[in-house]
Formats: structure tokens, sequence, C-alpha cells
């Protein structure tokens, strides 16, 4: 995983300490398995190259939030379960050095981050009904396309525009807003100002 400081400098109420590496290979590649999947079908069905779900199950690259999400859509699963490590913390706390952070590695022609990256707020393999995220989206940055699932989010934009499109409706939220809708009704966002975008985004369940 790369750590980058474009976001830190954009954002200067971000802290966001040192590096806590996610490897997600072993959990993807059984998670495939148990499908029945070869790395091809994962791959065309996900919409990216075979060489990339490889480099991924070896922990070679690192998904962006928006591939991640792809990806676990096509292994009828979620971002929890593919992040968990069945460990589980529990510390009540996590500081900025602690919260694992998904960005996704430079591969040339096979990968894109479409801008966006995320801090994990509850520790993976937490038996929670929860999922959340510090979500950053650079200017120009986007969802990659509609999303839609199982649950309900819940989201607070800490600093920096959104435009969020829920069911076809357009929403321009400014630092301060909040929103929450239904997970299972298409939705889809971008960074359409000059600066990084934060957003504290919780799903319930981690259906993501």
């Amino acid at each position: 995983m790369r750590v980058t400081n474009k976001a830190t400098a954009a954002a200067p109420h971000a802290d966001h300490g040192g590096e806590k590496p996610v490897r997600i290979g072993v959990q993807l590649r059984h998670a495939r398995l148990v499908k029945g999947l070869r790395l091809k079908d994962v791959a065309d069905r996900a919409g990216y190259s075979e060489s990339l779900i490889s480099k991924i199950e070896n922990n070679k690259a690192m998904p962006s939030i928006n591939t991640l999400h792809r990806i676990a859509r096509v292994l009828d699963t979620s971002m929890a379960a593919l992040l968990s490590d069945g460990g589980g913390a529990a510390n009540v706390v996590m500081t900025p050095d602690q919260r694992p952070r998904i960005i996704a590695d430079d591969v040339p022609g096979t990968s894109d981050s479409d801008g966006t990256e995320a801090e994990v707020m509850i520790p993976f393999g937490a038996s929670t009904m929860l999922e959340a995220f510090l979500v950053r989206v650079q200017p120009g940055g986007s969802s990659g396309g509609e999303r839609h699932h199982d649950g309900e989010e819940v989201g607070f934009v800490r600093c920096g525009e959104l435009v969020l499109t829920v069911n076809g409706e357009i929403h321009h939220l400014k630092a301060g807003d909040s929103f929450f809708f239904p997970s299972t009704q298409p939705h889809s966002f971008s960074n359409p100002g000059a600066v990084p975008t934060e957003i504290v985004w919780i799903n319930t369940p981690p259906s993501l």
C-alpha cells in the first residue's frame, strides 16, 4: 500500500499519523475459491484485468475503495469481510496512526483510484453492525459509478464539497451537511470542488 501526503497537505484538519498496511490477498482468494470462480471470472465481471486481480491476491497491489467495492460485489460479499483478518481488535479508541488506510498503489494500465481513499474507523474482524470510514475524495474524484446494496448509510461532510446522487436526485453538500438514505437506492458521489473533501461515512450492516 502506498501512502501519499497530498490529502494531508490540502486538508489541514486531517492528521494521518503513520501507515498501517492493509493486506487482503488471503481473504480475496478464499472468497473467490468459495464461489468457485477463476481469476479471469472475477476480472471479467468486475471490469478489471486478470493481472490486477492476481496482484491483489498476492498482496502486490492494493485496490482503491472503489475497486474493492466492485470486487466485493462480484464475490457476493462486503468490503468489511474482505478486509477482516478474523482478529477483531477490542480497542475503544483508534489513534490516527492505528487506523488502516485504503489507498491504491500505482499499477499503470490496470488500476485507477478515482481519487478516493479511506481510513477504516472500525477494527477489521470486529463483530459489529456498523461499517465506518473516513473517506477522502480528491478534486474531480468520484465513486466510479453507481452503487446499490443492502442496508442504510449516513454521512457527515467534514470539509470540502460533495455531489451526492441518490435514486437519480442530485444533492450538493458542503462542510457541515449530513445525509441519510437506504443503500438499496442507486447512489454515487463526486467532488466538484478545488480542494479534497472529507466525509465520515457509516453503513449498517457492513455491506459496502
